[in-house]
C-alpha cells in the first residue's frame, strides 16, 4: 500500500467541487430556465437512442478552478495548527461572539 498524504490530495478537492457543481440547484434552474435547449443555437437536450444531445451549463464570466481549489486550502483545509476540537456550545459561543443564545 502506498505512502498516505498529509493532507487532502487536490484531486479530491477538484472532485468534491465539480460533483457540487453538477448537483447544484443553481445548475438545474438553469437548465429548466433554458428548457433544457441550447440557448445560443435551440438545439434541445435528448436521450432518444441514436439521437443523443447533451446541454452543458456554460459560467458566462468564467471559473478559475484553480482559484478556487487554492481557496478551499486557504480557508477550509488548513493545517491542523489552526484546529481547534470544541464541543457544539463553545463553537456556538465563538460564533455568536461570546453571547448565549438564551
Amino acid at each position: 500500500m502506498g505512502k498516505r498524504l498529509p493532507g487532502t490530495p487536490r484531486s479530491k478537492v477538484r472532485a468534491a467541487l465539480r460533483q457540487l457543481w453538477l448537483r447544484s440547484r443553481e445548475r438545474q434552474a438553469a437548465l429548466k430556465a433554458a428548457g433544457r435547449s441550447c440557448q445560443r443555437c435551440g438545439v434541445k437536450a435528448s436521450v432518444a437512442k441514436g439521437r443523443e444531445q447533451k446541454i452543458e451549463v456554460h459560467h458566462k464570466n468564467g471559473v478559475d478552478w484553480e482559484q478556487l481549489i487554492d481557496l478551499v486550502y486557504e480557508r477550509l483545509l488548513v493545517s491542523p495548527d489552526f484546529l481547534e476540537a470544541v464541543c457544539p456550545c463553545c463553537h456556538d459561543k465563538e460564533h455568536n461572539g461570546g453571547k448565549d443564545d438564551n
